[in-house]
C-alpha cells in the first residue's frame, strides 16, 4: 500500500531474474532493470513485475528479445506492508499512466467506468458529479485517497471525486475491491480508489487543449523542476461546458465551470523522503433534477482544498511513515438558481485534520510486521445538517449565519503480519476502531488472507475481511425536502469472502474470484410509502437490516501482438465481467435509494489497434443491467433495465505531441443512470496535447 512512487532509487542490474516469486523481496524499494518483461493488463492487476514502461512507443511484437527495460517492482494496496503484486490475495486493479492517456476519457469518473467491479453513476459527462461504488454498495462505502491520504468527504460521498488535478498529472490508479478496513480504516467498507501522481525524473512542462460537443473547453498545464535531490511541480486545469439539457424555462440546467491547482514537492535525501500536495478545486454546475424531480433549475458550488505532508525513513529494518493532512470543503446548494428569495440556500463548511503513524519492521525479506495508529476529526458546520450550535457563526460573503454542527473523531489502530514463503503468502491482522460519534465502544475487525502458487503462472488465493463505516452528516441530519433523516443511525458492519484464481504467461493474463458479502446495520434512504402533509413521498435514512451479497468476476488480457506476431495492427484485446445478486428478505413494498438499486450485469470489452505507425484507435463497449428502478414526477415506477454503450479514441502520437479525437456513446443511447436524470447521446471531444 505505502510504496513511495517519489524516491529516485537506485538500480540493481539481474542478467537472469529468477522465476521465484520471493525474488522481488530482496529489491523492494529499488529500481530494477530485467531482460525479460511480461507486459501486464490494467484491467485487472495480476501480472507479476509488470511494466508498460518503454512499450507504448514500440510496435514491435517482439518485445522479450527487446533491451533491458527500467522498471519499478510492483507493490500495490492490497496489505500494509510493502508486498509483491505476485504475492496479494485480493483483487487490485492497476491503471497505469499510457492506459489512461490512451482511454477516450476526461475525467478519472469516466475512467472507472471500464473496471467491470466498479458501479459509476454519472449525473452528466465529464464527472460533473459521480457516485462510485464497488461490488453492489453505494459511494459513501469506498474509501477515495489522493497519494494514500484519505480524502473521503464526511459530508456526503457525492462530492467526493471532485479531484484537484488534471487526468494528464496522474502517474497511477489502484482499486482495491472488497473490504480495506484493515489497510484503510473506517472508510473502505466495500474498497478504495488510490490516486497517485506522476514525478518526472527530468525537468519538463507539458499542456493540452480540448473543445467538443456541448459547448465543451478545457485547458490544462504541468511543468516541473528536477535535480538530484528535489522535485517540485505545479498543474493548473480548466473546463467549462453548456450542458446538455434546459429545464421547463428553456434555460441551461447542466451547464458547468471548474477550475483545479495542484501542487506537489518531493525531497528525496539520503535517510528521509519527504511528499506534501497542496490542491484547490473549485465547481458549479447546473444539478437540474438530482435531489428532486420536481424541481428542474437546481445548482451547486462546491470547493476543495487538500493539504498533506508525508515522510519516511529509507534505511534501516524499522520503517516509520508519518503523516499529517488537513481538507476543507466549502457547498452551496441552491433549490432554485440564482433565487434564495424562492427558497433559502443551503450552505455547508467541513474540516477534515487527520495524523497518523504508519510503520513496518522487516525481520526478513519473507517477514514483515506492519503496525500503526491514525487520528481523524471530523467537523462540519451547517445551515440544516447538525446539532444546534452554541453561538451562530457568520457565512462569509452573505448575511447568513450557520446555526448547525457536529465534530466527531476517529480513532484506529492497526497491527498486521506478513509472512512469505516459497509457494505460500499469508497476510493477517486487525483493525480496532472507536468514535466519538453516541459513544461507540472500541470495537475489532480481524481479516485474513492466503495466497499459493502452483507454479509460475497460477495462483490461488482466498481471503477473509470485515469493515465498519460510519453515517455520513447527510445521512444523520437531512432532514428537508421530503427526506427525514436519524441522528441516531449505528455504523454499519461488513464481512466478506472471496476465492479466487489468477493464470499469467507471455500471452494471457486471465482471473476469476467469487465473492459473498454480508452487510449487517446497512445504511439506506428508503420510502415505504409513507407520505407528508402535502402528500409527497418522505424518504427515510435507516439501518436497513442485513443484506447479502453474492459475486462473480472474471477479467481476461489476451496479448494479440504475441499471439499473431505476423500482424501488426491488434494489440491488445481485454474482457471482464461481474455479475452480482443482492437479496433482502421479507422487505415487500420499499424503495430503496442504494440497497437493493446496483448492477447485476456488467461487461466490458476492450480492443487496442495501431493502424499505421504513430496512428492508433482505443475501442470500448459496456453493458450494464441494473436493478430496481425510479419514481417520475407523476409517480409512476420505471425500470433501469439495461443500455450498452460504445466509445472510441483515435490518437496521433508523435515524441514530443499527440493529437485525439474521442467519442463517447458512438450508438447515441439515451439511458438513465440516476433517477430522472436522463444522460446525453453522443458526444465527441478532440484535442492536442504537446510535452517539452
Amino acid at each position: 500500500m505505502y510504496k513511495t512512487n517519489f524516491n529516485k532509487r537506485s538500480v540493481i542490474k539481474f542478467k537472469h531474474f529468477s522465476r521465484h516469486g520471493y525474488s522481488l523481496f530482496s529489491v523492494l524499494g529499488k529500481e530494477v532493470v530485467i531482460g525479460v518483461l511480461s507486459v501486464a493488463t490494467l484491467q485487472h492487476a495480476t501480472a507479476k513485475s509488470i511494466s508498460n514502461e518503454g512499450v507504448k512507443a514500440s510496435n514491435d511484437s517482439t518485445l522479450l528479445n527487446q533491451s533491458p527495460v527500467m522498471m519499478n517492482e510492483v507493490c500495490v494496496t492490497g496489505s500494509r506492508a510493502p508486498l509483491a503484486n505476485s504475492k496479494q490475495a485480493r483483487k487490485v486493479i492497476v491503471l497505469e499512466h499510457d492506459d489512461i492517456m490512451h482511454a477516450p476519457v476526461q475525467s478519472v469518473n469516466d475512467l472507472l467506468k471500464y473496471a467491470a467491479g466498479v458501479d459509476v453513476r454519472q449525473r452528466g459527462p465529464i464527472g460533473v458529479q459521480t457516485d462510485v461504488s464497488i461490488r453492489g454498495g453505494n459511494q459513501e462505502q469506498i474509501a477515495v485517497l489522493l497519494n494514500g491520504i484519505n480524502i473521503c468527504d464526511p459530508q456526503t460521498g457525492h462530492n467526493v471525486f471532485d479531484f484537484p488535478l488534471d487526468i494528464s498529472h496522474i502517474k497511477r490508479i489502484e482499486i482495491l475491491e472488497g473490504p480495506a478496513g484493515r489497510v484503510y480504516g473506517t472508510s473502505s467498507l466495500l474498497g478504495a480508489i488510490n490516486v497517485i501522481t506522476q514525478t518526472p525524473q527530468n525537468s519538463s512542462f507539458d499542456f493540452h487543449i480540448d473543445g467538443g460537443s456541448y459547448g465543451y473547453f478545457s485547458v490544462g498545464a504541468r511543468g516541473n523542476i528536477t535535480n538530484k535531490k528535489w522535485t517540485n511541480q505545479v498543474s493548473a486545469n480548466f473546463t467549462r461546458s453548456d450542458g446538455y439539457l434546459r429545464n421547463k424555462a428553456g434555460m441551461l440546467n447542466s451547464d458547468y465551470q471548474t477550475s483545479k491547482l495542484f501542487y506537489n514537492g518531493i525531497y528525496s535525501g539520503a535517510q528521509w523522503l519527504f511528499n506534501w500536495h497542496a490542491g484547490f478545486s473549485i465547481k458549479d454546475f447546473g444539478s437540474n433534477t438530482f435531489y428532486g424531480v420536481k424541481w428542474d433549475d437546481q445548482f451547486e458550488h462546491t470547493a476543495k482544498i487538500y493539504t498533506a505532508i508525508q515522510a519516511e525513513n529509507k534505511v534501516g529494518d524499522l520503517r516509520i511513515r508519518p503523516s499529517v493532512y488537513w481538507n476543507r470543503g466549502w457547498d452551496r446548494f441552491e433549490l432554485f438558481r440564482n433565487s434564495p428569495q424562492k427558497y433559502p440556500f443551503n450552505y455547508h463548511c467541513t474540516d477534515v485534520i487527520g495524523s497518523n503513524l504508519n510503520a513496518y519492521y522487516i525481520w526478513s525479506d519473507a517477514n514483515k510486521t506492519a503496525f500503526g495508529l491514525e487520528v481523524r476529526n471530523e467537523k462540519i458546520k451547517s445551515t440544516i445538517l447538525g446539532d444546534n450550535l452554541y453561538k451562530p457563526i457568520n457565512i462569509n460573503g452573505t448575511d447568513r449565519q450557520y446555526l448547525k454542527g457536529l465534530n466527531r473523531t476517529n480513532c484506529q489502530f492497526y497491527l498486521e503480519q506478513n509472512i512469505s514463503l516459497d509457494r505460500l503468502t499469508l497476510s493477517g491482522g486487525f483493525i480496532a476502531v472507536k468514535n466519538s460519534q453516541a459513544n461507540m465502544p472500541l470495537k475489532f475487525f480481524p481479516s485474513l488472507d492466503v495466497n499459493y502458487s502452483i507454479n509460475s503462472n497460477l495462483q490461488i488465493y482466498a481471503s477473509h475481511n470485515t469493515a465498519l463505516r460510519m453515517p455520513s452528516f447527510t445521512e444523520l441530519y437531512y432532514s428537508v425536502g421530503g427526506f427525514k433523516a436519524d441522528k441516531h443511525l449505528r455504523p454499519e458492519e461488513l464481512s466478506a469472502y472471496e476465492v479466487g484464481v489468477k493464470y499469467v504467461n507471455n500471452y494471457i493474463i486471465t482471473s476469476v474470484n467469487i465473492f459473498y458479502n454480508h452487510h449487517h446495520n446497512l445504511i439506506d434512504w428508503i420510502n415505504d410509502g409513507s407520505k407528508d402533509k402535502n402528500g409527497s413521498l418522505i424518504w427515510k435514512s435507516v439501518n436497513f437490516g442485513s443484506i447479502n451479497d453474492l459475486g462473480v468476476e472474471f477479467s481476461t488480457k489476451m496479448l494479440l501482438s504475441r499471439i499473431f506476431p505476423s500482424q501488426h495492427i491488434l494489440k491488445n484485446f481485454n474482457l471482464s465481467y461481474c455479475y452480482l445478486d443482492q437479496n433482502k428478505e421479507g422487505e415487500d413494498n420499499i424503495n430503496s435509494k442504494y440497497v437493493l438499486d446496483y448492477l447485476k450485469n456488467k461487461l466490458v470489452l476492450g480492443l487496442d489497434m495501431n493502424i499505421v505507425k504513430h496512428l492508433n484507435l482505443n475501442v470500448n463497449y459496456r453493458f450494464q443491467h441494473r436493478m430496481n428502478g425510479y419514481l417520475d414526477i407523476a409517480g409512476n415506477y420505471h425500470d433501469y433495465g439495461s443500455y450498452g454503450v460504445l466509445d472510441a479514441r483515435l490518437s496521433w502520437e508523435a515524441k514530443k505531441w499527440n493529437a485525439y479525437i474521442n467519442a463517447n456513446n458512438i450508438l447515441g443511447c439515451h439511458y438513465v443512470d440516476v433517477a430522472n436524470v436522463k444522460q446525453p447521446g453522443a458526444w465527441v471531444v478532440a484535442g492536442i496535447a504537446v510535452k517539452l
